[in-house]
């Protein structure tokens, strides 16, 4: 079952009255979430640093007696209220600089050659933040793909013994690569590496004697290696065929290469490889699997991969001595060194490296052919891919910081979250921006600023943000240390209190926690010599009485021995004081013009003046801005109605005619001139109110132009005025009318004695008819005179045989 986080005072609230419930429970609900005031704070920095709502007041005069040092801290608005000025209140707000805002570069292909330094695709490069806890900075970073932008591409190439053909392919690929990326940019780089396995026995052969050879029959292939740097980064294509046409397949014994090795030397050896600050591709090519981490320990190698450079001659020398590298270890080392990956694989291990680009950012997976034939069209085809899609990633945060994206992509696509990190479909020349909004939490522990970078994946461009933290207010600096008003120095006198030292307690740190017992602390903070402490309202502090601050800011105890409070006087209409005044002390102080315990009470007349401008219509007195009428007969907020008075009947007549019947002579104005009482009708005259009631009552007995009667009463309710009518008129009966109606109930006897005659000779003839029927029935009616076969008589005849007739 779910469970409701219901707040406390919430519940307490339900043991007051009704009257009090809507009043207490809307503050708690406002108080709950006042972190200012739950966060106790000793100083100004320390209550700066909870949130950016809290402000702390610097007057030395702002605190009333009772209230602690902490009291200082709370939310702006409430500071204001309790008569701290906003020039006291200190309140520093977060800013930010822009150090370096190169715009992004505006250029077209045919424009001229840039230097890459001097093409810009990130805006801005460099600023800094001044964070204040809780209180977000927000800025906006442009990126755009820039025209004719530099490439570096590496091949890396699996040359087990599996990739001869692929091989034979690849010697032709510099000069139809470059001829292809000159479509793109018009200056393109291009390097060969190529990779075996670790050369431990275990992974090359079970003979020493395969070494040199490691390719069975007469094939002849090229000692076993890990690593080799073919060709440094050129923009010569020629020299890249010539060299890829002088390698040499190898073999070993696994089906898995070790890629990973040749993958780490490649991304952190930039200087061996050329690797220029420009869109750094490196494409893998193989048609096998990969050792990956802990694969070492079956040669005998068990130190984890380093993540350095180990290249001499341009071969991997470390391959014996270090474990192959984690997936996530190759992850951060090609991203620090923005490179992206095109995985260049047959189409058997194709789910595999899907499940590798899924870990690797800024990566793709292209099928080879059998043999390698179409490489620069996959090469082509991911490089279009990888571009098109900007993804920021930024460095590690400092405790604290958290930092969230918002994406504005082409045609008005935006995103949120890990969605509002990048954008899609991105083509040459296209713009789009990201808002990026970091809020710290809280201040480092040393308070020194911290820097983050935030780039977009692959790319070598990055913005530079310095982090400044504000862990104190601005009067900190101005503080007096061992002040004398810090009871002889024992504290530091700083935004209007003081902070004490080490041992020392007290508003001015008159104390010290080794030289007071309890009970003499206790003694001097009873009332009267009373039990309690501090009324209960409070903890006795070097003495002292400093009291207990509510969840509500706008509550709060006071005096020596926080007796006080200011939320405990009477109220009227769920008002504290009802609106009129303040609570001082359990005692409400009225505004102007009001009195009484609850302020509710008004002492302006102008209420209670008649439309002859008198008090009360001179029958009554004022009270309270209302009228008490002297007279009974006159009733109203100003004594002004009478309804017992003569012509009351008359005047009414007209409003109660139209209303009740619709007729009279207001009834197409009724809706207008007659909706100022209320209308009760009932059935007979005996339903009418009758006297008697607790206020005045006039029965009234009115005449329409038909000559019939109607019958009401007219009373004044308080402010209220009643009319309760008969809701039939009462019409005699005229002689004119009653010819009419003898003649109207001759016509229908006749009439009636007519309809019976008809139906009597109707029947009549009916009955004659049925009759004659019969008749002819009976007469054609032919009956069977036949004997009955199973009739028997019921007589028997016995003869005597003697008998002879004698």
């Amino acid at each position: 079952m779910e469970q409701w986080n219901i707040p406390f005072c919430l519940w307490l609230n339900l043991l007051f009255s009704l009257s009090h419930t809507v009043f207490q429970i809307t503050q708690c609900v406002h108080s709950e979430g006042n972190e200012c005031i739950k966060a106790n704070a000793k100083s100004c920095g320390e209550c700066i640093q909870v949130g950016a709502k809290c402000g702390w007041c610097m007057d030395p005069g702002f605190l009333k007696q009772g209230e602690a040092t902490s009291t200082r801290c709370d939310e702006l608005e409430s500071l204001r209220k309790r008569g701290c000025s906003s020039t006291k209140v200190e309140n520093p707000r977060g800013s930010q600089r822009a150090l370096k805002n190169k715009a992004v570069t505006n250029r077209n292909k045919g424009e001229g050659k840039l230097r890459p330094e001097d093409i810009t695709q990130v805006q801005p490069q460099k600023l800094t933040l001044s964070l204040r806890s809780g209180e977000p900075q927000s800025f906006n970073l442009k990126f755009k793909r820039a025209e004719d932008y530099p490439i570096d591409l590496y091949y890396l190439m699996d040359l087990s013994y599996s990739m001869k053909d692929d091989l034979e392919n690849v010697k032709n690929l510099g000069t139809h690569l470059m001829l292809e990326m000159s479509k793109i940019t018009t200056d393109f780089k291009i390097g060969f590496g190529s990779f075996v396995e670790k050369t431990v026995m275990p992974y090359i052969s079970t003979t020493p004697a395969k070494l040199l050879n490691p390719c069975t029959g007469d094939q002849n292939c090229t000692s076993p290696f890990s690593y080799k740097n073919v060709l440094k980064l050129t923009s010569n294509g020629q020299e890249f065929n010539t060299l890829v046409g002088q390698q040499h397949i190898s073999g070993n014994l696994d089906s898995p290469e070790g890629g990973f090795d040749a993958i780490m030397q490649v991304a952190v050896c930039g200087e061996h490889i050329g690797w220029r600050n420009v869109t750094r591709l490196l494409v893998f090519s193989t048609d096998a699997g990969f050792h990956f981490a802990g694969d070492g320990k079956l040669g005998g190698i068990v130190l984890p991969n380093d993540g350095k450079c180990h290249l001499e001659n341009n071969m991997y020398t470390m391959s014996h001595y270090y474990d192959y590298p984690s997936i996530a270890h190759l992850v951060q080392k090609l991203s620090d060194n923005n490179i992206q990956t095109i995985f260049a694989i047959t189409e058997e291990f194709q789910p595999v490296y899907k499940e590798l680009k899924n870990l690797i950012p800024k990566s793709a997976v292209g099928i080879l052919s059998a043999n390698s034939s179409n490489v620069i069209n996959l090469i082509i085809d991911a490089y279009n891919s990888l571009s098109s899609e900007v993804i920021l990633e930024n460095s590690k945060l400092p405790e604290g910081v958290t930092i969230m994206y918002q994406s504005r992509c082409k045609n008005g696509v935006t995103g949120e979250g890990e969605m509002g990190r990048k954008c899609s479909n991105i083509s040459i020349g296209d713009e789009v921006s990201f808002t990026i909004r970091i809020t710290a939490k809280q201040c480092p522990k040393m308070g020194k600023p911290e820097t983050i970078k935030i780039k977009p994946l692959g790319f070598n461009e990055e913005v530079e943000i310095t982090l400044n933290f504000i862990c104190e207010c601005d009067c900190h600096k101005d503080g007096i240390e061992n002040s004398d008003i810090c009871h002889n120095g024992n504290g530091t006198y700083e935004c209007g209190a003081c902070r004490c030292n080490e041992g020392r307690i007290g508003r001015q740190c008159e104390c010290s926690t080794n030289e007071v017992t309890s009970e003499d602390l206790d003694k001097s903070c009873r009332k009267d010599n009373g039990t309690d402490i501090c009324s209960n309202n409070g903890d006795c502090v070097c003495g002292t009485c400093e009291c207990k601050k509510r969840e509500n800011p706008e509550e709060r105890y006071s005096g020596m021995f926080c007796e006080c409070d200011n939320f405990n006087c009477d109220r009227s209409n769920n008002k504290l004081c009802g609106g009129h005044g303040h609570c001082e002390c359990r005692v409400c102080i009225c505004d102007a013009n009001w009195t009484g315990s609850a302020c509710d009470c008004s002492l302006d007349t102008t209420t209670c003046l008649a439309s002859n401008k008198q008090i009360c219509n001179g029958r009554g007195t004022c009270e309270c801005g209302t009228c008490k009428c002297t007279d009974p007969k006159f009733q109203g907020p100003s004594c002004e109605i009478c309804p017992t008075c003569p012509g009351v009947c008359t005047e009414h007549k007209e409003c109660v005619q139209c209303r009740a019947f619709g007729t009279g002579e207001k009834k197409d104005t009724c809706e207008r001139d007659c909706s100022y009482f209320n209308l009760i009708k009932v059935k007979d005259r005996d339903k009418l109110p009758q006297p008697g009631q607790a206020f005045p009552l006039m029965h009234c007995k009115e005449r329409d132009a038909n000559d019939c009667w109607f019958y009401y009463t007219y009373a004044v309710n308080k402010t209220e005025k009643e009319v309760h009518v008969v809701e039939t008129l009462d019409c005699p009966a005229g002689p004119d009318i009653i010819p009419i109606v003898a003649g109207v109930v001759a016509g229908i006897v006749l009439i009636g004695l007519a309809l019976l005659l008809i139906w009597k000779l109707l029947m009549i003839i009916h009955d004659r008819r049925e009759f004659a029927k019969f008749e002819k029935e009976k007469m054609n009616a032919k009956w069977d005179t036949g004997e009955n076969p199973i009739y028997k008589s019921a007589v028997t005849t016995v003869v005597n045989p003697k008998y002879e007739g004698k």
